[in-house]
């Protein structure tokens, strides 16, 4: 969904030395990859500010020197594998500042692993330093942990020990395991209201949750919070303003984990993250920004977006980004139960057809050369398809796949952004699956802020065509404010789009539990976020079958 703001002269914005080395090396970016000797030039560029090595590293801060509490941003974990997961946490004593209140300064920081919330029988420890090229964040990628397990989490520093969380692993690869709870989540705009639904999905008893994207927005938050509506100036001025700097994009991740539900969540579950075009620029696409800057120019903006994004999830290091570039997507495994394949629909998609504004398909839209993951992601995709063993192929990723007709005309218009602007992309991850044998399939999808249940047709023309698989997209944690139940244009949405099961408007996540015979999806919403403690609802059940796609009202 776009938002207008007022853009803001470079002047305004906070710079790191970080940013220096992108603007020096901004001139010479190539619009994909480096490829020339001067783009190798700019390469080297977006690789020296690095973490030092020996005589020439920043020093180690004495931790006893830290005068407040520097676990301001809680602690996460992630991407579990049966034998290990990743810890993450980010020191910030003074979150709303640049450089943390932390300046230049290395500081080694000890984490615990245990079987218990006492911490009585640690089972793994170590240490790791917080450098101040990645933001002071810490992401401990721990291994040798026992299969299908449950951990608790901590760090310290001086005499300061973070918050406890606690993660769990998947199961032994080929286990039969017989059931999987998850939850999925996006869309969490700060200024559109509290985070209610992580404080009751902080609560909730599931293994994982998947983030599908818009963990931030990079549009101006006043300070009062926007529909928070704080007392006026609770939020200092360096939040009025769009995302442009690694600075600004760093301490838009503080303002949103200053947030205590999403402190909690975080610490409750190990999640899965996946960006969208928020964390970014807003249906952003590949190299081609929203207002037409030059690739150069924007790829600078993209790669401390990117940056800022991995110091500020709970990542391995194969996620890190290089310069412009980051491989987000990647494959988990949960037993043989479930198969998970998350996307990036943002990095490598073609440009938006037709201005990027509602239109009917054509021939630019329908161009087989448009790709919305690009050739390679597309390959691993299917590849990863064939060799499945998994009851359950689940597709966590961003924007609707299924067809979403806007209005009832014989041409309908189509949004451009999601897969219905890339139909030629879409049918050939169709013809994948089919081809793959995937007999149970399912999308996870975020980015529209309301809830869908979705038939995936073969021909979504015809409603009589067989059903190959299920999708269903998660509304969001407060994007939209407080929505409603049944928004303006449900009935023309639910008679133009018959594969279409359910559509509800307000804020919330699915919750999906997997067994091996049947698949159950809970939408779960709030009546408002824009006042906290709204008590948490299920508007609506489905169930289908292993082996018979489609969706049925539990």
């Amino acid at each position: 969904m776009a938002l207008t703001c007022r853009h803001r002269p470079p002047s305004e914005h906070a710079f790191s030395p970080h940013d220096a080395v992108l603007r020096i090396a901004a001139p010479h970016i190539a619009r994909r990859r480096f490829l020339t000797v001067t783009a190798a030039a700019a390469a080297l560029a977006f690789t020296t500010n690095l973490p030092a090595r020996g005589a020439v590293a920043a020093p180690v801060r004495g931790a006893a020197r830290i005068p407040t509490d520097p676990f301001t941003l809680g602690v996460g974990s992630g991407d579990p594998l049966p034998d290990s997961v990743v810890l993450w946490t980010r020191l910030a004593p003074e979150p709303f500042e640049a450089d943390g209140g932390l300046g230049e300064q290395r500081v080694l920081v000890q984490w615990e692993v245990s079987m218990d919330e006492l911490f009585a029988i640690v089972v793994q420890r170590g240490t790791a330093l917080a450098h101040p090229e990645y933001g002071h964040s810490v992401h401990v990628d721990v291994k040798g942990l026992d299969p299908g397990s449950s951990y608790y989490y901590r760090f310290r520093t001086g005499p300061w020990i973070s918050p406890t969380g606690r993660t769990r692993t998947a199961p032994a690869e080929g286990a039969d395991t017989t059931r999987l709870k998850l939850a999925a989540v996006a869309c969490q705009a700060y200024q559109d209201g509290y985070y209610t639904v992580h404080r009751h999905l902080a609560g909730e008893d599931v293994d994982v949750v998947f983030h599908l994207g818009d963990y931030l927005y990079e549009y101006a938050v006043d300070s009062a919070g926007g529909a928070r509506q704080y007392a006026a100036g609770t939020l200092p001025d360096v939040f009025n303003r769009e995302t442009m700097t690694l600075a600004d994009y760093r301490m838009r991740y503080a303002l949103y984990k200053s947030d205590p539900d999403l402190r909690a969540v975080h610490a409750a579950h190990p999640f899965v993250v996946a960006w969208d075009d928020h964390e970014t620029e807003n249906n952003y696409a590949d190299d081609s920004s929203e207002n037409a800057e030059p690739p150069e120019q924007f790829l600078l903006r993209r790669a401390a977006a990117y940056r800022a994004y991995w110091e500020n999830q709970p990542l391995r290091v194969a996620q890190r980004p290089q310069g412009p570039d980051a491989r987000l997507y990647r494959r988990l495994h949960w037993g043989t139960l479930a198969q998970f394949d998350i996307l990036d629909t943002r990095q490598y998609r073609s440009d938006q057809a037709y201005g990027d504004r509602p239109h009917v398909p054509g021939p630019e839209s329908d161009d087989p050369a448009r790709s919305m993951t690009g050739d390679a992601q597309e390959r691993w995709l299917i590849d990863g398809w064939r060799a499945s063993t998994a009851v359950w192929n689940v597709m966590p990723q961003q924007v609707c796949f299924s067809q979403r007709k806007f209005d009832l005309n014989a041409e309908a218009k189509v949004s451009m952004d999601a897969w219905d602007g890339y139909r030629a992309s879409r049918d050939r991850i169709v013809a994948g699956a089919k081809a793959a044998g995937v007999d149970n399939w399912m999308v996870l999808t975020g980015d529209v802020h309301v809830g869908y249940a979705f038939d995936i047709k073969d021909d979504f023309d015809d409603p009589r065509s067989r059903t190959l698989g299920t999708e269903l997209t998660c509304t969001s944690v407060a994007s939209g404010s407080d929505g409603a139940e049944k928004p303006a244009n449900w009935d023309i949405y639910m008679q133009a789009n018959p594969h279409l099961q359910f559509y509800n408007g307000q804020r919330g996540y699915v919750r999906v539990e997997l067994g091996r015979q049947t698949a159950r999806a809970d939408f779960r919403t709030v009546s408002t976020v824009t006042t906290p403690g709204a008590p948490i609802t299920t508007a609506a059940s489905f169930v289908t079958e292993a082996g018979a796609p489609g969706l049925k009202s539990a």
